[in-house]
């Protein structure tokens, strides 16, 4: 009886088992998921992470696929540029499926693989048409200013999204640039010639436009140290004339009465040294300082 009850319960557990195989299916959160009924895809993904109940094969089928972002890189191809350099380059992208019940019946049952090769040659279509339009200085060149890289990239981006959202492939592109640049060994000389040639007429720029303002300094420097020694002269001239018409007025001052203005004089000196309190050692002998000879005797002295 006990040999029963195991197998019974047995039975039911394999039979539960099979019937959640056969009637649910699970939905992971870096998935998203296409329920078809008789091989026409339900109305919406599903891309909740949760169980999920449905009908067995043949009835209703789930396609999975990962949501996640896909990078992969093209071919170091060629192609040529605007001005008629041969470019190599190569692009990486990032792009996953936005649309899965658009994106599976496009692409052999939703192989990646064969939609990685799809979006390679719209890719490679893209960014052949973006170069041909630019000057290989958008590409290098000594000044980044001058670079187009960013909006070449965008660009290229834009053209490739367009397409897939014209043939409804439910896929989208995250975010996409160059990875490489390189020229072919043919015309690498070539190129580093004219670089070579560019900078040297940026520097010939440089020590022209270098010239030209030492130029202008040195003559405003020279100007104005003309002017300013033309001011001192003019001013050593008012200065010096003042000096003669002032020597012409105490020479007729001591031609009146010479003994008096040598006296005078000899005051001021007095009185110029005396500015500050001061002990004065002089002898007596000698000018200004013989003024004090032969002074009358203070009485009260004696």
């Amino acid at each position: 009886m006990k040999k029963n009850l195991i197998t019974i319960v047995i039975a039911a557990v394999l039979v539960v088992i099979f019937a959640l195989l056969l009637f649910t299916f699970q939905v992971r959160q870096s998935e998203v998921a296409v329920l078809t009924t008789f091989g026409k895809p339900a109305a919406n993904n599903i891309e909740d992470p949760n169980l999920y109940f449905k009908w067995p094969w043949p009835i209703q089928q789930v396609y999975r696929f990962d949501k996640r972002v896909q990078i992969f890189e093209d071919k170091f191809s060629e192609n040529l540029t605007a001005d008629g350099t041969m470019l190599l380059t190569s692009v990486y992208v990032g792009w996953r499926i936005s649309d899965a019940k658009e994106f599976f019946p496009k692409f052999a049952g939703g192989s990646v693989a064969v939609a990685q090769q799809q979006l390679e040659q719209m890719l490679r279509s893209a960014k052949a048409a973006v170069i041909g339009t630019n000057n290989l200085s958008d590409f290098v060149n000594s000044d980044p200013a001058q670079l187009k890289l960013e909006a070449m990239e965008t660009e290229i981006k834009t053209r490739v999204q367009n397409e897939l959202a014209s043939h409804n492939y439910g896929i989208s592109i995250e975010f996409l640039g160059f990875k490489k640049l390189g020229l072919p060994e043919a015309v690498t000389q070539t190129v580093f010639e004219r670089m070579k040639a560019e900078r040297n007429k940026y520097i010939s720029e440089a020590q022209n436009e270098g010239a030209k303002q030492a130029t202008i300094i040195t003559s405003t420097a020279e100007r104005q140290a003309a002017e300013v020694i033309a001011n001192a002269n003019a001013a050593a001239t008012r200065i010096e004339g003042e000096g003669v018409a002032e020597a012409a007025q105490t020479l007729s001052v001591f031609q009146q009465n010479p003994e008096l203005a040598i006296f005078l004089l000899k005051l001021d000196a007095l009185k110029s040294s005396m500015n500050q309190k001061s002990t004065l050692f002089f002898d007596e002998t000698k000018p200004p300082f013989d003024i004090f000879r032969n002074l009358p005797t203070n009485p009260s002295t004696k």
